[in-house]
């Protein structure tokens, strides 16, 4: 075996098995078919992955097609932020599809089940239908209504569709086994009554296909060979199956539907249902929260989309479900960000240091590279004068040895500046430092070349100038939920478990050439993490979101734990 078929996932075997038996590689096609009633999650982003990165591997058509089969549920504002997800992490749709484009061909391939004598109108609450239905262990039993005649069927099922009964008094289900193992292949249903306005067809239908019957038969008709899906529709494949071999062509493509494990990711929910509910309970600002694991969440946050790519990869395609550490993730964002985020300095918890020996009014600017991983980035000039802000935490009065940060008495450099010595403090009347003054020598500026700037100190720190700082709102994010899985436990609400400190506000001091950071650009604030320009920043308010830090910090937090 070669080694790139030993790299081959399990979904690509069953291609390359395929192919091996005389699928002709033009005939290979696949499809996104996510359901507007949502924004897309993290789990999403590896479905999509999955399925591009197929057409893209094996040179075939994906296409997205929306299930808007529940009108109830679906609108216009899912269809474009799916679009605008899928677009983002850098996908092209060979089509665009929906469901309801296939309303009419769905209805009469219904009208020739009724007349085969496999589909029938049931008229039982869905109280008795439950009842009839039986148990995984227990066979159900025949519904009164399930030998009608084929005329009050076809006659029942046009008024259905005409909008002539009430939800909730007649369904048309298939005729297949009541006694089955597989208690979805128990005559199920294939449409339900709703008066409910379609986001694209409007009024024209009062009935709606259930997800079973439009799937595949769906992907029949866009000649789909490949329709992959998540492990819980493993037991559907088999009504898959029963429904396509009514109406299968055998001069067409079969399409095959196989199941693959989520992956599911520590610390969130993958649910839309729980995902709206916090959107609607107000403990996130809305989907794209960045917070919240949905892609437009993770976008504004300042993920990137060859981050959530490169994850999608390393996680791989399994058969089993499994729980996803997000320090992953994380670290795909980190690897991603190192390489590409332009380096600035910012000041999240300031101190003010005075430069005692600098001279009054004096400013110089001083250049700093934009990013030491690419040289073609290259660099800029910041402006230094005798007063910066410094972080709170890279001083301390007194120091043990190992402290290599700004102490008194001792020499730290200044990142791009000079080497400066801690002489003394001023405090307030709680015995706060206010201020921290030292000397610098004007002999040690960095790359200057002197035998001064040559000398080896341990400890560097960044800074900002205070005359030419520019201020901004600086959103910490840490993770929403403190347990790693919320959604674990059936008996306790997931709301429980929300991180009351998943979001701090506070004030940050920045290099002044962030004045015209625009939404969506990331940087790396040096020593401190990378950080995004958040969509609510303009001229008059810069507003930064924290999309991730230098290193993981909760592995030590839980190993402590």
């Amino acid at each position: 075996m070669s080694t790139e078929e030993k790299s081959l996932n399990f979904i690509e075997h069953i291609i390359e098995e395929d192919l091996g038996k005389g699928l002709p590689q033009e005939k290979l096609r696949f499809r996104f078919p996510p359901e507007p009633n949502g924004y897309l999650h993290v789990g999403h982003a590896s479905a999509i992955c999955l399925n591009f990165g197929l057409g893209l591997k094996y040179n075939a058509p994906v296409n997205l097609r929306f299930d808007d089969t529940n009108p109830a549920k679906e609108e216009q504002e899912y269809v474009d932020a799916i679009k605008k997800d899928v677009q983002w992490l850098g996908y092209e749709w060979a089509e665009e599809r929906y469901a309801s484009d296939y309303f009419q061909e769905l209805y009469d391939w219904a009208i020739q089940f009724i007349k085969k004598g496999v589909a029938y109108v049931d008229s039982q609450s869905s109280e008795e239908m439950a009842k009839q239905k039986g148990s995984p262990t227990q066979p159900g039993t025949d519904s009164p209504y399930r030998n009608r005649s084929v005329q009050e069927n076809l006659d029942l099922f046009e008024g259905m569709k005409n909008g002539d009964f009430a939800e909730g008094t007649h369904i048309l289900r298939a005729k297949i086994d009541m006694k089955s193992t597989n208690m979805l292949m128990r005559d199920p249903i294939m449409y339900r009554i709703l008066h409910e306005h379609h986001h694209r067809t409007g009024d024209q239908w009062c009935i709606y296909p259930m997800y079973d019957w439009a799937h595949g038969e769906s992907d029949y008709l866009e000649q789909v060979s490949h329709s992959l899906c998540t492990l819980e529709f493993l037991p559907h494949r088999e009504l898959y199956d029963w429904f396509l071999d009514q109406i299968y062509d055998e001069t067409r493509v079969r399409p095959k539907q196989r199941e693959f494990a989520r992956r599911n990711l520590s610390h969130t929910v993958v649910s839309k249902r729980k995902l709206l509910q916090l959107v609607k309970e107000g403990h996130v600002t809305g989907w794209d929260d960045p917070r919240m694991s949905t892609i437009s969440g993770m976008r504004r946050r300042g993920y990137t989309p060859a981050a959530i790519r490169n994850f999608a990869d390393t996680i791989g395609v399994a058969k089993r479900n499994n729980l996803i550490d997000v320090s992953l993730l994380e670290f795909c964002v980190r690897e991603d960000l190192n390489k590409t985020a332009p380096r600035v300095m910012a000041v999240l918890d300031p101190v003010k240091l005075v430069i005692t020996n600098y001279p009054a009014g004096k400013e110089e600017w001083l250049e700093a590279e934009n990013n030491p991983e690419d040289e073609s980035a290259g660099s800029r000039e910041i402006p230094f004068s005798g007063e910066l802000y410094i972080e709170r935490e890279d001083f301390m009065e007194e120091a043990n040895s190992k402290y290599f940060r700004l102490t008194l008495g001792k020499e730290v450099r200044l990142k791009n500046a000079y080497i400066i010595k801690g002489e003394s403090v001023l405090k307030d009347a709680e015995g706060n430092i206010t201020e921290i003054h030292c000397t610098y020598d004007e002999d040690s500026r960095s790359g200057s070349g002197s035998e001064a700037s040559m000398r080896k100190i341990k400890g560097t720190i960044h800074w900002v100038s205070i005359p030419h700082a520019v201020k901004a709102e600086v959103r910490i994010y840490d993770r929403l939920f403190s347990h790693e899985a919320p959604d674990g436990d059936k008996d306790v609400d997931f709301k429980s478990f929300i991180n009351p400190n998943s979001l701090e506000v506070i004030t940050g001091y920045l290099e002044p050439g962030l004045k015209s950071a625009e939404a969506g650009e990331r940087y790396q604030f040096q020593r401190l993490g990378y950080f995004c320009v958040d969509k609510d920043s303009n001229a008059e308010r810069l507003v930064f979101n924290k999309t991730v830090g230098l290193r993981d910090t909760w592995a030590k937090l839980e190993n402590k734990d």
